[in-house]
């Protein structure tokens, strides 16, 4: 590629690339392929300008230099689907064409000619306010309608025409914030899928990237995990929750010939799918109407300023009435008209939280709404799940106990076989410890049936199968030590976690679970009590020993053992009626109802799927310290809205009494109350935390 540098300093080089024209698509396949260089730290391309802004390490200055000479139009490099370029592209045009065309009218069209395109240009506002008017409405259009109408009555054109070109301009410049921001959290929301069990020709499952998938491939799609891509049921029989995706409450039955959609999670049952679309096209779409239409977005304090910004609509104009019939001013009296409440307070506090779900997505966290920030910021109480959220997400298992004639290697082969299906931090300790020891397991046993918080059964060579909790495999299914062994079973080292696996009606393998505590956790635990979390509660299905060590070394005070998912909703629920807001952290299938019941309910990454469709938010496996970046954003975004409700009362405020004392004309207050109304939603997108 032939390029240019025009400056760089420490750091910084601004390069011109040289092409006669380069299209959105080429600048955004440019930067996404320096950014996706180690030593770059930030890059941008401008499409208009063709020029580079990149932020590199200053010692990879000639590194830098080669990536730019060894680029071509052939560099292979993946690209969104959808990166925001194109939409700030189109208001840039509609800006500048408005601009431009009240130029033209000013400078070049004739004055009689000019008065028709106003009057023409005021025809919609008046038939808006009208229509409003007689549906028994009194709103923003009312007063915008009969301010362009006070200003034409009096034959003040000039007036009309500027208040009309300010507000399009601030019609306009909204309009483009709330889509930004939109856009910018659909795309933090976008689906994370890498791997998807594709359906061979000869029946076979294999663990397949889904970059490889085509249309018209078959794809299994079991118990607690999510739809990767759009697709019609071919062949099974399961509920599916797709709340995100159509707002149903309840999950869906889906059977043969059903359509599924990307993004969704399989409740309960099995699906083999015929994809239509790969890499879930249209997904993003769906995504944004999500946003827009959800009364997720709705947090109290949004709510309140909408329903304010409605009942003051009717004391503007009766200000203006009383201007009028002190002052006989109809200037001053129009100058009132130009200014409302409603604009700025439903325009900013959404876009205050769009913006501030967008930054958490900077954070790697993944928030659905505004409420739910607002419930971590005022929540008192926090409850943990241990597995994968306390404790790493990624344990290991540390032995195989065989029991019987049972060889150890098969059993962990089984135990991997039937655990690939059903993603848990325990699930996949299993298959990364027999795929380090090279041990393949083909699918020889029939359909697995998940049994919730309980574990897995199936069926092989005409033997039951169970893998599971000690409750599942000895209460449930009364398996029994085998003859000869109980000495074995009551020596299992107590200092692991233990995965029991039956075949017929006895033991036949323990998996011994090293679970090991997050290094973070105890800090996280004494930073969440000091912002605020009076009860910091542990609930575990695990055994009271091992709940009891976790609780001592993280500094939970209050914590459950061996309880089961309707246990830790019932607790949340409990919360609630003692009149306290409840955060639920967990990552298993086991945590769904307490995610549900919970006023955010969080659930890890590396979790099931099923897990994080229910979460409201998602946090990264990597880092229990998001909790702690969650709820400063959370506390800084409540403070924002506040701010903001104050600002724009007391600044519009400001504007009806300048206007009554007739210092600032229609026009004045229409420019200072559209440019404060951008000004704040701009102030508003900015990042609520320092870099």
């Amino acid at each position: 590629m032939n390029c240019k540098i025009l400056h760089e300093n420490g750091g910084r080089m601004r390069v011109h690339i040289a092409v006669r024209h380069m299209s959105s698509f080429e600048a955004d396949k440019i930067q996404y392929y320096l950014s996706s260089l180690p030593f770059v730290k930030k890059a941008d391309v401008n499409e208009r300008t063709s020029n580079a802004i990149v932020f590199y390490d200053s010692s990879c200055r000639n590194d830098l230099i080669q990536a730019f000479s060894e680029y071509s139009e052939r560099t292979e490099i993946t690209v969104p689907e959808h990166t925001g370029r194109e939409l700030r592209i189109e208001y840039e045009d509609r800006m500048f064409f408005h601009i431009a065309g009240k130029l033209v009218r000013r400078f070049i069209i004739p004055l009689q000619i000019r008065r028709v395109i106003i009057y023409l240009k005021a025809i919609p506002y008046i038939i808006k306010g009208l229509k409003c008017l007689l549906s028994g409405k009194l709103e923003v259009s009312v007063l915008d309608a009969t301010s362009i109408a006070v200003s034409l009555l009096r034959g003040d054109h000039a007036t009309a025409s500027n208040v009309m070109f300010l507000l399009e301009m601030g019609e306009m410049m909204e309009d483009w914030t709330h889509k930004k921001s939109v856009d910018d959290l659909a795309r933090a929301m976008s689906l994370n899928v890498d791997k998807v069990w594709m359906l061979s020709s000869d029946g076979q499952e294999v663990l397949s990237n889904i970059s490889d998938i085509k249309e018209n491939d078959r794809i299994v799609v079991r118990t607690g995990t999510m739809i990767p891509l759009d697709g019609v049921v071919l062949s099974g029989d399961a509920f599916v929750n797709q709340a995100t995706m159509t707002g149903e409450s309840e999950p869906v039955h889906k059977t043969e010939g059903s359509l599924v959609y990307a993004g969704t999670v399989i409740d309960e049952g099995e699906l083999v799918i015929t994809v239509q679309k790969a890499q879930g096209q249209g997904r993003y779409d769906r995504i944004v109407a999500m946003i827009e239409e959800s009364e997720k977005l709705k947090s109290e304090s949004e709510a309140k300023a909408a329903h304010l910004a409605d009942r003051l609509v009717p004391y503007t104009f009766g200000a203006t009435l009383l201007t009028w019939l002190f002052t006989r001013n109809a200037t001053k009296a129009t100058s009132i008209l130009m200014v409302d409440f409603c604009c700025a307070l439903k325009l900013a506090m959404p876009i205050s939280v769009l913006s501030a779900m967008r930054e958490a997505g900077d954070h790697k966290i993944s928030v659905k709404g505004g409420k739910f920030m607002e419930a971590v910021a005022e929540a008192k109480t926090i409850v943990f799940d241990k597995t994968g959220t306390l404790t790493h997400a990624t344990p290991k298992v540390a032995k195989v106990v065989t029991f019987g004639e049972n060889d150890e290697d098969e059993m962990l082969r089984l135990a991997a076989c039937l655990e690939e299906h059903y993603p848990h931090s325990i699930a996949n300790a299993v298959v990364k410890a027999a795929e380090i020891k090279g041990l393949t397991h083909e699918e020889k046993h029939t359909r697995a049936a998940y049994i919730v918080a309980h574990g897995i059964s199936s069926t092989i060579d005409g033997k039951k199968v169970c893998i599971g909790s000690h409750h599942y495999i000895f209460e449930d299914e009364k398996c029994i030590v085998p003859s000869g062994f109980t000495d074995r079973f009551d020596s299992l080292p107590p200092e692991y976690s233990h995965l029991y696996m039956s075949i017929g009606e006895e033991l036949a393998a323990v998996i011994l679970i090293e679970d090991p505590l997050r290094n973070e956790a105890p800090s996280v635990i004494r930073k969440l009590k000091e912002v605020g979390f009076e009860n910091v509660v542990m609930m575990t299905g695990d055994s009271d020993r091992t709940a009891k060590s976790v609780a001592e070394k993280t500094g939970v005070i209050r914590y459950f053992s061996e309880v089961l998912p309707e246990d830790k909703a019932d607790f949340i629920r409990k919360e609630h009626e003692a009149g306290r807001k409840v955060i639920m952290i967990g990552d298993g299938i086991n945590d769904s109802p307490a995610l549900s019941e919970a006023d955010a309910g969080i659930a890890v990454s590396t979790g099931a799927s099923i897990a994080r469709e229910i979460a409201d938010i998602t946090i990264s496996s990597d880092d229990l310290g998001a909790l702690l970046t969650l709820r400063s954003l959370s506390t800084e975004l409540m403070r924002r809205i506040n701010l903001n409700y104050n600002s724009i009362i007391g600044f519009n405020s400001f504007l009806i009494i300048m206007g009554m004392l007739g210092i600032f004309t229609p026009t004045t207050t229409a420019f200072l109350h559209n440019a404060s109304t951008i000004a704040l939603s701009m102030k508003s997108m900015t990042n609520l935390l320092d870099d």
